[in-house]
């Protein structure tokens, strides 16, 4: 049985690029789509769609697998009962050995149906790819990990470790209720694990279907946004006065665009920039390396910040993203705002990178105030063998001479909250991307038949590798 799986896992691997269709699919994957399809066709934007309607959408496919009650906790509060999820369990065979958590969130980013070629709510397949909004954000990996779940309960077969699942909303939605953080703050012992598995990781194409790296994500930027303002008595537009607060404002934003944060490397980033840089053999890759291996080369330093990515990588980035000033044309404005957006490289607090700010700006006119919700700034997992090990196997097997690279995200996921409370968390390699983004976020989101069916062919042959 195994041996007809993994053939037909090669074979659709290998098909030329975008030719995988929903006819070509394995029984299994078949079931699997449907399922996916149903999850995907619930619509979980805020503040109109429906986190809860979609967990109990799983919790009834899995208790049809045989998942009883007592494994199942679908929990939402009363003043978010729309923003629920899910949490499973499913036992193992060892009292000793800590579980496994797998999370991913089902909360997906709005999507104006006129905006679209399709209907954003409507799973379509096109030329090889499933078209729909959170097919890649990330409702194909929600899927995979109740999959994954089912097919051990239906198979009667019990992992050596526990293998909890959590499917949790508010992760694409800033300040609204975050079911990983609920998680984390009042059912601790019900996800506790040694570590969890999550987004984050994942492939990248050359744009012609052809896999060229795998990543885990180890670590992430913590998320943080101030309030800059400046205030003053104001008075009539034909009297200008010196104390103008859009121009203290202004002023200050132009000390913020100039300040750069100094270069910094975590384990994870050095490696990254080892692997990635010496995968690339051009003078970015032949840079990326000279810098992982001597931070102060200020000539390798200057060709990687040519690069926005790898620059963000290397420090702490904080950006204007929002203005408000005035309240009349012909007034001096008694007020001017402006929202400055930081992702923290580790090891910093939020309050040191807004003490650092206000010391550039160096105006005791210009307040500083840090934004709601305040994240926390946990730690980066470690680079574990245990856990990056099997993921190295199975890319080597799934692609071979593809590399496996360590990456820390310059965004911030649902690890922030598990970190926080001891349970590191990385995110998977498996499925793949392409060059422009797959439209996560924006318009027509898509993912390839082929990424989300190896993907979880892969995802699950490491479950079972990593819990037994």
């Amino acid at each position: 049985m195994i041996g007809r799986i993994l053939a037909s896992v090669a074979a659709l691997a290998l098909a030329a690029p975008g030719t995988a269709q929903a006819q070509d699919l394995r029984p299994d994957q078949q079931a699997f789509t449907q399922m996916m399809k149903g999850l995907v066709e619930i619509d979980t934007s805020l503040p109109n769609g429906s986190c809860t309607r979609a967990a109990a959408y799983m919790a009834d496919r899995m208790k049809a697998a045989g998942f009883t009650d007592d494994e199942l906790t679908l929990f939402a509060t009363e003043a978010n009962p729309e923003e629920g999820g899910l949490v499973a369990v499913l036992p193992g065979s060892s009292k000793k050995d800590k579980p496994i958590l797998l999370i991913a969130h089902i909360d997906v980013v709005a999507a104006k149906r006129a905006d679209w070629e399709r209907d954003p709510f409507v799973m379509v397949e096109e030329d090889g790819y499933y078209y729909a909004r959170g097919i890649s954000d990330t409702k194909a990996l929600a899927a995979i990990w109740a999959d994954t779940l089912m097919k051990y309960r239906a198979a009667g077969n019990k992992p050596r470790r526990t293998l909890k699942m959590a499917l949790t909303c508010g992760e694409e939605t800033n300040g609204a209720f975050n079911g990983a953080e609920w998680l984390a703050a009042n059912k601790r012992d019900l996800i506790d694990a040694e570590y969890a598995l999550n987004e984050g990781g994942g492939g990248a194409t050359d744009g012609k279907g052809n896999v060229v790296e795998q990543a885990v994500q180890v670590g992430e930027k913590t998320f943080a946004t101030f309030l800059l303002e400046t205030r003053n008595p104001g008075g009539h537009s034909s009297v200008p006065r010196p104390d103008n607060a859009i121009y203290d404002l202004a002023h200050a934003l132009v000390k913020l665009s100039a300040h750069e944060f100094p270069l910094e490397f975590t384990d994870t980033t050095r490696a990254y920039f080892r692997d990635a840089g010496a995968g690339r053999g051009d003078d970015m890759g032949k840079a990326m390396v000279a810098l992982a291996n001597d931070p102060t080369d200020k000539a390798a330093e200057a060709i990687v910040n040519t690069d926005a990515f790898l620059h963000s990588n290397l420090r702490t980035t904080c950006v204007a993203t929002m203005l408000e000033a005035g309240h009349a044309r012909n007034a001096l404005a008694q007020r001017a705002g402006a929202y400055v957006n930081c992702r923290i490289f580790p090891g910093h607090s939020i309050e040191s990178i807004r003490d650092e700010l206000a010391a550039v700006v160096d105006n005791p006119a210009v307040s500083f105030t840090i934004l709601p919700p305040k994240r926390p700034s946990p730690p980066n997992p470690p680079l574990d063998p245990k856990v990056i090990g099997p993921m190295k196997t199975l890319v080597a097997k799934y692609w071979p001479g593809v590399p496996l690279v360590m990456q820390m995200a310059n965004g911030y996921t649902d690890a922030t909250f598990l970190g926080a409370v001891g349970i590191p968390t990385y995110g998977v390699p498996g499925m793949w991307g392409d060059p422009d983004g797959n439209g996560v976020h924006g318009l027509n989101e898509r993912m390839e038949v082929r990424s989300v069916m190896v993907g979880r062919d892969y995802l699950q042959e490491l479950v079972a590798k990593l819990a037994n």
